[in-house]
């Protein structure tokens, strides 16, 4: 058993914290003015999909985890398993929708995932930092309304819904950022 304190967070480790598996996607040391300091996290859960927030004291020590990835290409939904196809050795692969969590939202036919693995046991996706998807519904922007940072709702082609700025119209390509769901920028501008 390979252990790692707080010291050794980086982005992407996986540690098991009260006996569940989760992955590091965003850390931070902080030093209050009184007290010790402490490591501040956001931790994804690899077998739910959830993230969550955590503080940890500094020094206070994790068990590491070795997790083996796989590449998998989603295929298509089939009732409440997601189709994939391994593309090592290109055989169907039917993952329950319980087992993807949080990143169903953004799977595309074609999209290419890590399948995550211990002793051969799956334990779910990860899916690119990343992707682009194409706006199917939001409210029309107000013209002269030019305040910054206003958001509107938009249903991504995928059914997933995010907030988008005013100038984003349906038929918008965006890229979102499936760690936290929100809006980057938009790629391409509608053709119509």
């Amino acid at each position: 058993m390979v252990t790692v304190d707080t010291s050794e967070f980086k982005t992407g480790l996986c540690i098991k914290v009260d006996d569940e598996i989760y992955t590091i996607i965003w850390y931070q040391h902080h030093k209050p003015g009184k007290g010790a300091a402490v490591m501040r996290t956001k931790l994804r859960n690899v077998r739910t999909g959830s993230i969550i927030e955590r503080t940890f004291k500094s020094g206070e020590k994790f068990e590491s985890i070795d997790l083996v990835r796989k590449k998998k290409q989603y295929s298509y939904k089939a009732g409440d398993n997601f189709v994939f196809i391994d593309l090592e050795t290109y055989e169907e692969i039917h993952i329950n929708k319980n087992q993807i969590g949080e990143a169903a939202k953004f799977l595309k036919e074609g999209i290419e995932v890590e399948g995550l693995y211990i002793n051969e046991e799956f334990l779910g996706i990860e899916l690119p930092t990343f992707v682009e998807l194409k706006v199917v519904h939001t409210v029309p922007g107000v013209r002269g309304d030019t305040v910054s940072n206003v958001m509107k709702p938009a249903t991504l082609e995928t059914g997933a819904e995010v907030q988008v700025p005013l100038f984003i119209e349906i038929g918008d390509i965006v890229k979102i950022d499936t760690r936290t769901g929100e809006y980057i920028e938009r790629v391409e501008a509608s053709k119509e």
